[in-house]
């Protein structure tokens, strides 16, 4: 089958590679349809690796798929060949503490697929356990369909962070991640969401998303709030000077909570802001399996889709990376499609 890899730090290069193997009990697999491109398959591309995780080349990235069920192994009544399915890329254990906790995110067996340790889904077929599998609503096009794993982050992220009716928002980063953190903000209840970025159709596509107010400095949420700050600051860039600026631009007792990767390891901010003011500061980590929750926000269209820009076909990959990378065309998300 064909794939596409990552062979050196922003190379990437379609491949033939072996078909994967028949399903075994509990496994389905799966024919893809498309993946989309998030911000972490880019830290891979542009910097060779994901924090502390560095690249071991050929790399298949890509964790945010739909598909077709074409073939179910022993034991498997949950699917059918024919369904479409929406994959979570974390396998995990189930029976560790934090399995058994609800916070499979944190499981410490857990297997990602998109990384060093397992194929990710820039490929055309995939062989998963079938309790990775989330089924997607026959109704659903393949942009809804392609958004529920990105949507999950976000699902997850209410869950660690309480928005209360009428909360002041602010959200740092306009890229897709960014403008789910609008949307879901407004579903939680805030009544206004500043958004700052630096790329202007960003902004564009942010007011869309739901935001009252967009600008590109912290001046405008300081200006915006009477100097006291936003109530919940949402860092959906992570870069070290986006998260400075959330310990700035968050009111005494806030919180901030970290959604973006940062490409450092090891870098300076001004932790006593922070703790002068007693901000919460929240960290997230993947989607925790809220794939179920993010179906339904989809299926009553609670979330957009507009912000899907770009499609090009598994072979085009390289050029997709290259129009994201450089915030080319006016580009939100993009998909890969098969």
């Amino acid at each position: 089958m064909q794939a596409v890899q990552l062979v050196a730090q922003r190379v990437l290069e379609s491949r033939t590679i072996e078909d994967p193997s028949d399903p075994g009990p509990g496994e389905i697999t799966v024919k893809l349809q498309a993946v989309g491109i998030c911000g972490s398959d880019l830290h891979w591309y542009l910097d060779g690796g994901v924090g502390h995780t560095r690249a071991i080349y050929p790399i298949i990235l890509g964790h945010e798929p739909v598909g077709i069920v074409v073939a179910t192994g022993p034991g498997v009544i949950s699917h059918k060949t024919g369904q479409r399915v929406s994959i979570e890329p974390s396998i995990t254990c189930g029976h560790c503490e934090y399995c058994l906790a609800s916070r499979p995110n944190n499981c410490v067996h857990s297997v990602f697929m998109g990384g060093i340790h397992h194929p990710g889904f820039y490929r055309e077929y995939a062989t998963v356990p079938a309790r990775n599998a989330d089924l997607v609503p026959e109704e659903f096009s393949l942009e809804q369909a392609a958004l529920i794993e990105p949507a999950a982050v976000l699902s997850h992220v209410m869950e660690l962070c309480t928005i209360p009716l009428g909360a002041t928002v602010a959200v740092l980063g306009c890229g897709p991640i960014g403008l789910l953190a609008i949307t879901f903000a407004r579903l939680a209840g805030a009544s206004r969401v500043i958004a700052l970025d630096r790329v202007p159709h960003r902004l564009a596509m942010a007011a869309k998303a739901g935001a009252t107010e967009t600008a590109s400095t912290i001046e405008a949420v300081l200006d915006a709030t009477g100097g006291r700050g936003a109530d919940i600051t949402l860092d959906a860039a992570g870069c070290p000077e986006t998260i400075q600026l959330a310990i700035d631009c968050t009111r005494p007792s806030g919180q901030f909570v970290l959604i973006g990767l940062p490409s450092e390891t090891k870098f300076c901010i001004d932790i006593h802001t922070a703790m002068m003011k007693e901000l919460r500061i929240q960290t997230i980590k993947r989607s925790n399996h809220r794939g179920a929750h993010a179906i339904e926000l989809l299926r009553a269209n609670r979330i957009p889709d507009f912000f899907i820009t770009h499609r090009f076909p598994l072979e085009k990959t390289p050029d997709a990376f290259e129009v994201l990378a450089n915030y080319r065309d006016n580009v939100g998300k993009v998909l890969i499609e098969m």
